[in-house]
């Protein structure tokens, strides 16, 4: 393949990874109910988090303890980059890594759809904390905003920094 071939592979990839995490999560609430499917969420994202990172650090060398630098190049490399437009900056010297996600294809589509806003804040926790973790286990995570507790119109926000 071309290399716009590749990078439209990785994006379809992506896609499809999303769309089977929200099939999964659906039929979990079917069978379950909603508090049910959030928790096996969260325990799926916590074995899912460490892989991701494992895979990442190994793929690209990333070295484990190797601080905020360390997790920011890793969350720039998770398979949503490609998919969702996110940022990072610092803050405080270089002693607090902020990320952002500035569009979020899960919310987003539940908004064209005509869907309530999905409360993720639980399950995102889970999820940031584990990555981080995994790439360096000094960090330290800290919920933004998060929905249900973001602003209208905006997505999730988590600083990190080192204990």
């Amino acid at each position: 393949m071309t290399r716009e071939q590749l990078l439209r592979a990785l994006e379809m990839f992506a896609k499809n990874w999303l769309a089977h995490d929200g099939c999964w999560f659906l039929a979990a609430e079917e069978e379950f109910g909603l508090e049910t499917a959030i928790k096996l969420d969260g325990l799926s994202w916590k074995r899912f988090a460490v892989a991701e990172a494992k895979r990442i650090m190994a793929t690209f060398k990333i070295p484990s303890h190797g601080g905020l630098e360390a997790l920011e190049q890793a969350l720039g490399l998770r398979l949503y980059s490609f998919i969702n437009t996110h940022r990072t900056e610092w803050a405080e010297g270089r002693t607090r890594l902020r990320f952002f996600m500035e569009q979020c294809r899960v919310q987003q589509t539940r908004r064209d759809k005509g869907m309530a806003t999905f409360s993720c804040k639980e399950v995102g926790i889970i999820e940031f904390e584990t990555f981080a973790k995994t790439i360096d286990s000094r960090i330290r995570t800290t919920c933004l905003q998060c929905p249900p507790d973001a602003p209208e119109g905006t997505f999730c926000g988590w600083e990190f920094s080192l204990s």
